[in-house]
């Protein structure tokens, strides 16, 4: 397996469509959408945000990772995964990520961030809320007070736009659905 910046415009928002299609399910409502176009209509443009793939040996994606970055440019946070293939495909994803980069996730359960252990994020701090973060080994932070926030979208503004510009509205939800359906075989 091995690990693929999905850069080309049209795969990326392919492979983005699918991973917030996985990661909220058909029950979310609008966030999939929202979080969709907010990426694809601000955060890419900005080279805030990279989109990985894990693809197997034939170049099929088996796992997909959003990484956004923090507002001084230093880290960049996992904000959705998920696997496609094997249940395992998302862990080594993140691994090879943490190698590479300097990751950080926020987690709220026991559980996610066993996983995350298991996938290299050695580092652990208490954060907000009950929050964990976790810092790969490239992170440069050595405390939570060095944490600089990870960049987010005004979600609450792109629905007021939804909700105000019907035809943004249709050609975001266009964008999603043309996504999804032309989500590689390969990369």
């Amino acid at each position: 397996m091995k690990v693929v910046h999905v850069n080309a415009e049209a795969q990326r928002n392919a492979c983005l469509a699918r991973l917030c299609a996985e990661v909220y399910g058909q029950q979310a409502g609008l966030t999939p959408l929202v979080v969709f176009t907010g990426t694809c209509n601000v955060l890419f443009p900005q080279q805030a945000a990279r989109l990985f793939a894990a693809v197997d040996g034939q170049g099929k994606p088996q796992a997909l990772a959003l990484l956004v970055l923090d507002e001084e440019g230093e880290g960049m946070t996992v904000t959705h995964a998920c696997a496609l293939g094997h249940a395992d495909a998302q862990q080594r994803l993140i691994s090879e990520l943490t190698l590479k980069a300097p990751l950080r996730v926020d987690v709220d359960t026991a559980e996610q961030e066993a996983f995350y252990q298991k996938s290299g994020i050695k580092r652990w701090f208490g954060g907000a809320d009950g929050k964990r973060i976790g810092l790969g080994a490239r992170h440069p932070a050595k405390s939570v007070g060095e944490l600089a926030a990870t960049l987010s979208l005004d979600e609450a503004l792109i629905l007021r736009r939804f909700k105000h510009d019907p035809k943004a509205f249709d050609e975001a939800k266009q964008a999603f659905l043309q996504g999804l359906n032309a989500f590689p075989q390969t990369l």
